[in-house]
């Protein structure tokens, strides 16, 4: 069992306009990853597109953080999904299961003003069994 916490990210990633922004990509201990919210930025922009484009792009994000921390959506146990639109959920849940179809996790999803100007952004915690 370690003590330690693993953070990634902290070197200054870029919000919209270039921002820095003041929090770790995701945190691990223990088996654990909390991946911070991710919304549908490239380059620290968001992407322009519908709910269906953004989706897959903020997909996309929380998958590559995934991938550098070692995990797989296999790994993922729960997400948290904030939508701009509540009409998006049908179109919303049809690209999360094309990523967590067969593993899904458990999720909650909510209605939400964004902080960015975008669709939606999700979040997730993720575990995998420490090796020794």
């Amino acid at each position: 069992m370690t003590d330690s916490i693993v953070r990634f990210g902290v070197e200054g990633g870029s919000g919209t306009g270039g921002q820095h922004l003041p929090f770790a990509r995701a945190a691990g201990a223990d088996g654990w990853l909390f991946v911070s919210g991710q919304t549908p930025m490239v380059n620290g922009e968001v992407i322009h597109g519908g709910i269906i484009e953004q989706s897959h792009q903020t997909i996309r994000n929380l998958i590559a953080i995934l991938d550098e921390a070692g995990y797989g959506t296999e790994h993922v146990v729960r997400c948290g999904v904030w939508l701009d639109d509540p009409r998006d959920f049908p179109s919303f849940n049809r690209v999360f299961k094309e990523y967590f179809g067969a593993h899904p996790p458990a999720r909650a999803c909510v209605v939400s003003s964004m902080v960015v100007d975008c669709k939606v952004e999700v979040d997730c915690v993720a575990y995998k069994k420490p090796q020794p």
